[in-house]
């Protein structure tokens, strides 16, 4: 059991905050397959002071997602300290400070990864957030903003600062999602800092978070983009790490009926048609490779109608299971 703070998380895996993935409807089969922990989409720190995002679906969760962390964003301290006392206000168990986002209009407002450029404004923002709310602030970090990575300076400054546990996502945000994750970074924030260390990057499977737990030190592993069709993967990731064997992977047609369930979830968290709308890239994780899905993809990409989306997917799983007689 690892503790931030005076939060327990349960097992060893944290779910990633990924922008237009992470919902309560994604957040609830993660958490259900064994995330120990998840993670929020990030929530705007000014919208969150001025009032703008005080009804935001990023901090729709439930009782029944604890411990949950909300993610927030934003460049300026006193912005930053009053979102984190607004989002405190939900009861989430943790605050994560976005220090990681590569995208373009997050950067050019200072915030996201652009924070790693300036050590002394983060460390403001990490003290002004600890200092305002009686939760656990953390941070979500990568090695650098370019190949000279900073990632064990940001470290112990943002622990002396008052951050509870760091997440180090092994690439610059220069490398975006490219390329291999470098571990090196998170073992050097791990013998860096006394409070706890998250890993990211390239934990694809059970094997790959034993490794890096093993190579780096890191007390939690952290899943994001490898998750998206596959929330069992927190599962088979705890049982590997408990036991040392490996459970099989779903079946296209437990694959295409977690589609549908999480279909379901989502338009009655969203409505119509975002509900829908929003569910296209998760659509094309959970068909992927199974046989005969190319042929009604372009479908599931446009279909606005959730029960016609039902129709589709029952018929990808029929298909797969006249090929390869997968129940």
């Amino acid at each position: 059991m690892v503790y931030v703070g005076k939060t327990a998380i349960p097992g060893s895996t944290v779910l990633a905050p990924l922008a237009g993935v992470t919902d309560r409807s994604f957040r609830l089969l993660c958490r259900e397959q064994g995330a120990g922990l998840a993670v929020t989409e990030m929530v705007s720190a000014k919208g969150l002071a001025d009032g703008s995002e005080r009804s935001s679906r990023n901090l729709d969760f439930q009782a029944d997602e604890h411990p949950i962390s909300v993610q927030i964003f934003g460049s300026e301290p006193g912005e930053m300290a009053e979102g984190a006392r607004v989002a405190a206000e939900r009861n989430p168990d943790l605050l994560d400070i976005n220090c990681g986002c590569p995208v373009k209009k997050i950067v050019n407002r200072r915030a996201g990864a652009a924070l790693l450029k300036d050590p002394s404004r983060l460390g403001r923002i990490v003290s002004a957030m600890a200092r305002a709310v009686s939760i656990p602030v953390t941070l979500k970090i990568r090695s650098g903003w370019d190949d000279a990575d900073n990632a064990s300076d940001v470290a112990r400054m943002a622990e002396e600062m008052g951050a509870a546990a760091i997440a180090v996502h092994g690439r610059t945000r220069q490398a975006g999602f490219t390329g291999r994750a470098d571990w090196d970074v998170i073992r050097e924030v791990s013998e860096a800092v006394s409070i706890p260390v998250i890993g990211n990057g390239d934990v694809r499977d059970p094997l790959a978070a034993k490794d890096m737990m093993e190579q780096t030190g890191c007390d939690l592993v952290m899943v994001g983009r490898w998750a998206i069709g596959d929330p069992w993967l927190f599962g088979r990731i705890e049982h590997f790490l408990a036991t040392g064997t490996l459970l099989d992977a779903p079946t296209a047609g437990e694959r295409v009926r977690m589609a549908v369930r999480h279909l379901r979830l989502s338009v009655q968290n969203k409505g119509l048609p975002a509900g829908v709308r929003e569910m296209r890239r998760h659509f094309a994780a959970y068909i992927k490779g199974i046989a005969g899905a190319a042929a009604y993809r372009r479908a599931l990409m446009t279909q606005d109608d959730p029960d016609a989306v039902e129709g589709i997917l029952n018929a990808v799983r029929r298909n797969a299971e006249e090929v390869s007689g997968d129940a």
